[in-house]
């Protein structure tokens, strides 16, 4: 069931941002009077169909895509028996070229206005919840990469790359640079920890998922799941674990280690319950977890913010999405990261989505998705739109059109390069599901 909800997630993201790609190319082919024969969502064998004007309006049945075919112009379906004629006027090759690069890069321009509104509007609804790292009071827990780059639990971290920051959050932000470095307190020390530089392929292998650090948390117990071992020895919501086997328990990583050293076996747990001292038998499972869900006990602060301010900090948000791409494609042209680690196909996407239906987490990686797509259609490779406008912007810059034939030439390497980038994309995902 997970993998149809994610499958579905998938499928209807990028149904919404394929559909707004290829409209943004409609509309402006339209309003230039070209002639639009087909608009569809999914790559064939067609699965639905109807004519409205000049133009078929379908889906296909494969939804990794989508296109439109203008009259007169050399696309990914090659079909140029009628480029020997002369154009006629509602056709592409007809037009200016500034037309025609209108009408490649509205695309482009739809789905960066998507992802600006997304943003936008999760920003105005939700505002913004954060730890300050000012109230990060216990220091971090150092799990395996945070200790192997050198970073130990209790240490505070109160720069990054010299500089002191506000959210807590943005210790994962120095992955996609190079030469970071976090400056921590320990024992009344100041001690700078330097990231390596291929530091993120670790960090976002699956397999390392929360190994890195996470604050100091305070805990009690918000929720006890029913019929888990936690729950048949008698632990209740609001109890505070102070002992497991007479060990002092104060943080939540403590008791997480506690019972992950417990694992199989009983173990004795002393709970504060209202100021009186309790004490429980819980059988600890092979997994090391008795079931229930902690109450972390930092500040969160929350940030409401006024249309006009999610306005600046939702368009901000977007455009953030492309310069982490950019960084990110100049540590794998760098050989800091290799490209099998740091690229995901639609199966590594799907993942993203999870297998629990978020309508809150899908708008963001909905709005994650636009930017993305924006991103990858604007490089310069041929049969990609950022190709077909390099190609124009020479026109308008030489005077002088590249042929036909050339197009047709081009169009095929592009298809050639996106068939391979595909299969590569695929064969990753699929390596990463068995690795």
């Amino acid at each position: 069931m997970e993998i149809l909800v994610m499958v579905g997630q998938l499928i209807l993201g990028l149904s919404i941002l394929v559909g707004l790609h290829e409209w943004g190319h409609l509309i402006t082919a339209k309003m230039f009077g070209m002639r639009v024969e087909k608009y569809f969502i999914g790559f064939p064998p067609k699965i639905w169909s109807i004519q409205r004007g000049e133009t078929e309006y379908g889906f296909g049945a494969v939804p990794l895509g989508g296109f439109v075919k203008i009259s007169g112009m050399v696309d990914e379906s090659l079909d140029t028996k009628n480029l020997t004629a002369e154009p006629e006027p509602w056709e592409f090759r007809a037009k200016p070229a500034w037309q025609r690069l209108i009408v490649m890069l509205g695309g482009i321009i739809v789905n960066v206005i998507t992802g600006i509104i997304i943003f936008v509007a999760i920003t105005y609804s939700e505002g913004y919840d954060y730890i300050a790292t000012k109230d990060v009071k216990y220091g971090i827990v150092a799990h395996k990469l945070g200790q192997e780059i050198g970073l130990r639990t209790g240490d505070k971290i109160v720069a990054i790359n010299g500089k002191p920051f506000d959210d807590f959050a943005e210790v994962r932000k120095v992955f996609l640079e190079s030469n970071s470095y976090y400056t921590v307190e320990r024992n009344g020390e100041k001690v700078d920890i330097y990231v390596p530089n291929n530091f993120i392929e670790k960090i976002s292998d699956k397999k390392n998922a929360g190994e890195f650090i996470d604050p100091i948390y305070p805990f009690s117990i918000r929720e006890v799941t029913p019929g888990m071992p936690a729950s048949k020895s008698g632990l209740l919501a609001g109890d505070k674990i102070v002992k497991v086997n007479n060990q002092p328990i104060q943080f939540y990583h403590e008791i997480r280690d506690a019972l992950s050293n417990l694992k199989s076996k009983k173990a004795v747990l002393e709970i504060d319950r209202k100021g009186k001292i309790v004490t429980l038998n819980v059988d600890v499972p092979e997994e090391g977890k008795i079931g229930f869900a902690p109450e972390l006990g930092l500040k969160t602060t929350h940030i409401d913010y006024s249309f006009g301010e999610s306005i600046a900090i939702g368009t901000q948000k977007a455009f953030s999405v492309v310069t982490d791409n950019i960084r990110g494609f100049g540590k794998i042209f760098r050989g800091e990261v290799s490209a099998s680690k740091a690229l995901s196909g639609p199966i590594g996407i799907a993942q993203m989505f999870g297998g629990i239906w978020d309508w809150g987490r899908f708008w963001f990686l909905t709005g994650l998705l636009s930017m993305v797509l924006a991103f990858m259609n604007i490089l310069p490779i041929p049969a990609l739109d950022g190709g077909h406008s390099v190609l124009l912007i020479y026109e308008m810059v030489t005077g002088h059109k590249p042929s036909d034939r050339f197009l047709e030439a081009a169009q095929k390497v592009g298809m050639v390069i996106l068939l391979g980038l595909m299969v590569f994309a695929f064969g990753n995902d699929i390596f990463k599901l068995f690795r």
